[in-house]
């Protein structure tokens, strides 16, 4: 059987070629204070088509100016980190560059940690312990506007917990001055009855305080608390 093809008749131009178009990248600023973790992420993301590498930090301080400078989709935030940590970096960054996606990657599992980076504005929180297509897979959502949660802490979190930090939800209720102060006292040390006297309370309303503030946070014990409180900066002296 012969093919019969069809010539384009004289003084009418062939149609061009057309080519599929292809998105650009996810662009992504990285922020860790490591130099060697910033290389691996670097290497991870950028084997990705789809995702490239434009900057990295060694700590908050300097997100908002190369944001503004390098205008990245994504910015990947580490939390525990001299200067400005990440919880106060993201904050910063989303009152300054609301479109700008920020996954958190840290390896603190807590669930204080993950509900104060996501009332802060993280679109995404992963577990630097978890598997490199965790990180990947959050980036990729984060920039398509999706909320991401580490795999490793779908099960425990409830959907609950995750519709509280959804856009169309109102924000999870914050804690009251009173329990502010005595989950702070508390990561200093005091005892309950050493914070009753400091605020001139009686011990049971000083344990009330400290059990509402717990159950808000998700905190379940001492040790919880004193990293909230790291995370918040209150164990800095004055």
């Amino acid at each position: 059987m012969s093919t019969v093809r069809e010539d384009p008749k004289p003084g009418q131009d062939s149609p061009p070629a057309t080519r599929p178009t292809q998105a650009p990248p996810i662009k992504v600023l990285l922020v860790d204070d490591h130099e060697a973790v910033r290389q691996g992420l670097a290497m991870l993301l950028n084997a990705v088509d789809a995702i490239e590498v434009v900057g990295e930090a060694c700590d908050g301080r300097d997100v908002v100016g190369l944001v503004q400078r390098l205008e990245p989709d994504v910015v990947v935030m580490d939390v525990a980190m001299p200067g400005v940590n990440g919880l106060v970096a993201t904050r910063g960054l989303k009152a300054a560059a609301e479109n700008v996606a920020v996954v958190v990657l840290t390896r603190h599992s807590d669930d204080a940690y993950v509900q104060e980076l996501l009332k802060a504005g993280a679109s995404a929180y992963v577990l630097k312990q978890s598997t490199s297509n965790e990180l990947v897979a959050a980036v990729q959502a984060a920039a398509n506007g999706h909320l991401y949660l580490d795999t490793s802490l779908r099960d425990r979190l409830s959907a609950t917990f995750l519709r509280r930090h959804s856009r169309a939800e109102a924000p999870p209720p914050s804690l009251s001055e009173r329990e502010t102060v005595v989950l702070r006292d508390i990561a200093w040390g005091y005892s309950n009855k050493e914070i009753a006297s400091r605020l001139d309370l009686s011990v049971k309303t000083v344990e009330v305080h400290k059990a509402n503030g717990m159950r808000k946070l998700g905190l379940r014990g001492r040790l919880d608390v004193v990293r909230y409180a790291l995370l918040q900066g209150w164990l800095q002296e004055g």
